[in-house]
């Protein structure tokens, strides 16, 4: 018995040596732009659907799923079968943009899931490998097809990293974008949230579009995210959705939906502007239409469609693998009903952790839709400050923060806690869950299950996420206290010393 637990004690020890040498070589020799390797310090080497093991033997339940990429989890059966066909066939795997038969199998079947009225109609136009690249396509098509170079984008936004797609997003350096505001109850921009808020985020588009001294011409596009991720997990208001489909419509501006992570099931609908009902102009998808590999494209009306030949372009766009793996994803969400599963258990999933918000003041607001969930964490002891919310049945009375409005009483939500949510993310990863951090703070924790995640796994996942934020609360109390301290003496001096003589 010694012998063997000596054994096994020495390959742990080799595991974790191996490990922690893997982590100190990509520290010394990747870019300091890497983002996810600095919170995640971990070295995967098997994984399948929500685990993953790593090099030093831990365990780990996977809700970032690379970014929502992997619609089906890590390495699914029929995922791997795909990519095996192909790789057995001797076809080629990168055919820049010649037709094959792999590709016309993946456009037939994401045609068969594209919204009614777009379907029937559609052109598709394959990109670089990385959804940044679908967004500038997109941006080129509309003012190709518009002969305009405006482009409407929502605060909050996220769109990708190349040079167009984050002048459209929320953290753009420059304005080259008319921002719009993205509604929003938690921190509603106006102080109101719900209808109200959305309602006059939708006024303020039109009078924006039709004042003829708003100082922003008639765009090419506008460009928006049926749910904001990065922004912080914001569902739009599907009756606000609709009226941007109108307003846009009206005025012949093209609408672009960025399904990029909403799409193929995640937000409990195929693709989540059916919530609303909508027919967007343009679809920019990538991430989980290529099962795991990189792939993006445009879809739009082929009215559109007036390009010139290389007009857009790219050297990886003919990804044979992607593209069969992608076709084979999109068929298991549509043919075994995951979107509605999606639906299902993220309706449950949220409700169970609402009721955090009653037992953790440090939980500010719990949100999502399907599979995309986000929680807030907030300091319970910071003074509200900024726009925020009219709780139902609320009066200015006695509301902690509450101040007039015309509007009505209006709750102005407490500070994000961005330290508080990076040791939750720490705490999570101490009990084997992975999960990520967005947010215009950084303060929101994003959850981004498979949907192939099972009722007994996502227990798990709300278990270790509640034990997570309870005990990082416990550990943040004490200095928190002392960091309210030292800001009241910056603001207001130091406090009084009782029964001293001055």
């Amino acid at each position: 018995m010694a012998v063997t637990e000596s054994v096994a004690e020495d390959a742990e020890g080799s595991a974790r040596t191996a490990h922690e040498g893997i982590l100190r070589r990509q520290s010394a020799r990747e870019s300091a732009a890497r983002t996810y390797a600095r919170a995640l310090p971990i070295v995967p080497v098997r994984a399948r659907g929500l685990t993953i093991e790593g090099a030093d033997g831990r365990r780990y339940l996977d809700c970032l799923s690379g970014a929502g990429a992997l619609a089906l989890g890590h390495n699914h059966p029929v995922v791997l079968e795909a990519v095996r066909r192909v790789l057995d066939s001797g076809a080629p795997l990168s055919v820049l943009d010649l037709a094959t038969p792999v590709k016309d199998a993946f456009v037939t079947e994401l045609f068969r899931t594209l919204p009614p009225g777009l379907a029937d109609r559609a052109r598709i136009q394959f990109c670089g490998p990385a959804g940044t690249d679908a967004v500038e396509a997109a941006f080129k098509l509309v003012r190709a097809a518009t002969g305009r170079t405006g482009l409407l984008a929502f605060t909050g936004a996220y769109h990708g990293m190349t040079a167009g797609a984050l002048a459209a997003s929320g953290g753009a350096g420059d304005v080259r974008v008319a921002r719009l505001p993205y509604p929003q109850d938690y921190r509603c921009p106006f102080g109101i949230g719900g209808p109200g808020g959305a309602e006059l985020a939708a006024r303020w588009t039109e009078s924006l579009l039709d004042d003829p001294k708003s100082g922003v011409p008639l765009p090419a596009g506008m460009i928006l995210e049926p749910v904001q991720g990065e922004g912080g997990v914001l569902p739009a208001p599907d009756d606000w959705m609709r009226r941007m489909r109108t307003i846009t419509a009206d005025r012949s501006v093209p609408l672009i939906a960025d399904e990029i992570q909403t799409g193929v099931g995640r937000t409990g609908a195929f693709w989540a502007v059916g919530h609303s009902g909508i027919t967007p102009d343009v679809m920019v998808l990538s991430k989980a239409i290529g099962g795991s590999l990189p792939l993006a494209v445009v879809v739009y009306r082929d009215d559109l469609d007036v390009w010139q030949p290389g007009a857009h372009a790219g050297t990886f766009r003919g990804n044979q693998l992607a593209m069969a793996a992608g076709a084979a994803t999109l068929a298991y969400v549509r043919e075994n009903g995951l979107a509605e599963r999606a639906a299902a258990l993220g309706s449950r999933m949220l409700s169970q952790l609402r009721r955090l918000q009653t037992e953790l003041p440090c939980v500010g607001d719990v949100r999502g839709r399907g599979l995309m969930i986000g929680v807030e964490l907030v300091d319970p002891e910071g003074e509200s400050t900024g726009p925020g919310h009219v709780a139902p049945g609320a009066s200015s009375a006695g509301d902690h923060g509450a101040v007039p409005s015309v509007l009505g009483p209006v709750r102005t939500p407490r500070p994000a806690d961005p330290e508080l949510a990076a040791a939750v993310q720490r705490e999570c990863l101490n009990r084997g869950l992975i999960v990520e951090l967005g947010g215009r703070h950084a303060a929101v924790v994003r959850i981004l299950p498979p949907l192939t995640i099972s009722d007994e796994q996502a227990a798990a996942v709300l278990d270790r996420l509640t034990d997570a934020i309870a005990t990082a609360a416990r550990h943040q109390q004490h200095h928190g206290r002392r960091r309210h301290q030292r800001q009241h003496r910056q603001h207001h001096g130091p406090a009084p010393h009782i029964g001293r003589q001055p």
